[in-house]
């Protein structure tokens, strides 16, 4: 009743299958959609290409977004307003600073940003663990985009905590000391309290004028109010803050880590890069920033990048809950019904319908900012050749977190 079919879901990922879950239960009972229960809800699986794009095609009118109970108790909020009313408000906000013509003014501080992690974790190198680099490089760019966080310690201080908050979202929700779940938790409140303060003091900023309302989406978040003038609290600004913080880290990680896999292991495609990127920088003056027009040209990088999403997709389910009865091929789906399965049609990796992932440009600059520095500076290869294995949890990660041998290009 409480774990039901958890343990073999998770398991499947820890082995580093998570669709032989899906498969096998597929291949018993139907090809179209499965019963089972999972996270502690029941839940129906919609399975096939057939199955996505229903789903997404009714968001809204069938079925709503819907998370776990545990997120619950990571995400507490004290707004009264529904999750959909909530989501539907951040999205408005968000449409404004990630719509491709604002994203454009960031390239260059992307492109600045993504040199700092190179030169302090990879130049001078022998040997380097690709996964941690990557979620260092992507979580202090969403800390300096989303919410002006430059200071080094301040960043430090939010790190290693937000770490275990994000491997805690999917954990059983058991509650008891030394849990997956119970260190989330405890992670939570730190982060949650390192991000009011720095709420409490751009609220500062911005009555004396240090502080522009439209740098970033948190001077936004705190000046703008609703249709009762009624604005949000810092509580609040701060679980939206830290939900777009695990939005703008996780998946460009796990992306930029399998992409090092990849190009390590098949030279051909590396080479392809490396030519697309160096005509890029060759057409350039010395010390000039990438640009809009830099980032249009890399059409062959970024087919790799939709690739590799393929082989080793960063997520690998979504929720929805049933908001009215229907029926799909011959089986009855009721009301309150939860249900859980993989992105829409074959390969949508930011999702697809009203609730596609609004960071979806965000996620193609950084990734392929990070490649153009990558390839340009180094050629690679796997410490471990053999070793390919990854686990699932909630994402899938390299187990050893990808080692790699550098190789610095002459220049």
């Amino acid at each position: 009743p409480l774990l039901g079919e958890s343990l073999h879901f998770l398991w499947a990922g820890w082995k580093g299958h998570p669709e032989k879950f899906v498969l096998d239960r597929m291949a018993k009972y139907s090809s179209s959609v499965f019963r089972t229960h999972l996270v502690g809800e029941k839940a129906a699986v919609f399975g096939g290409a057939s199955g996505n794009k229903f789903l997404f095609s009714n968001e809204n009118k069938l079925v709503s977004v819907w998370f776990p109970r545990g997120i619950d108790r990571i995400f507490p909020s004290s707004t009264r307003s529904s999750s959909e009313e909530e989501g539907i408000k951040l999205r408005r906000m968000l449409h404004n600073f990630l719509k491709t013509e604002a994203l454009r003014r960031y390239i260059c501080k992307m492109d600045h940003m993504a040199q700092l992690p190179f030169a302090e974790g990879w130049e001078n190198k022998i040997e380097v663990v690709v996964l941690a680099l990557a979620k260092d490089y992507t979580f202090r760019l969403a800390c300096r985009l989303f919410a002006i966080v430059e200071d080094p310690q301040q960043v430090d201080r939010l790190s290693n905590p937000f770490n275990l908050l994000a491997s805690s979202l999917f954990a059983i929700p058991i509650d008891l000391p030394g849990t997956p779940f119970n260190k989330g938790i405890k992670a939570s409140k730190i982060v949650r309290q390192e991000l009011v303060s720095i709420i409490k003091q751009r609220t500062i900023d911005l009555a004396d004028g240090k502080a522009s309302p439209t740098q970033d989406i948190l001077s936004h978040m705190i000046l703008t109010c609703d249709e009762n003038g009624k604005f949000m609290q810092e509580f609040d600004i701060a679980d939206k803050i830290l939900g777009l913080l695990i939005g703008g880290r996780d998946s460009a990680s796990v992306a930029c880590t399998f992409i090092v896999k990849y190009l390590a292991e098949l030279p051909h495609i590396y080479d392809g890069v490396y030519n697309e990127q160096m005509d890029i920088l060759k057409s350039k003056a010395p010390g000039d920033s990438l640009n809009w027009e830099d980032l249009q040209k890399m059409k062959y990088s970024w087919n790799v990048v939709c690739e590799v999403m393929r082989l080793a997709t960063p997520v690998t389910e979504t929720f929805r809950e049933a908001i009215a009865d229907f029926s799909y091929k011959g089986y009855s789906i009721p009301k309150d019904f939860k249900e859980q399965g993989p992105a829409p049609y074959t390969f949508v990796p930011f999702g697809g319908g009203p609730r596609m992932c609004p960071g979806l440009e965000y996620a193609r600059f950084e990734i392929l900012v990070f490649m153009h520095h990558l390839v340009k500076r180094f050629k690679f290869e796997k410490v471990i050749p053999s070793d390919g294995k990854f686990v699932v949890d909630p994402m899938p990660i390299p187990v050893k977190g990808l080692p790699i041998r550098l190789f610095p290009h002459q220049n």
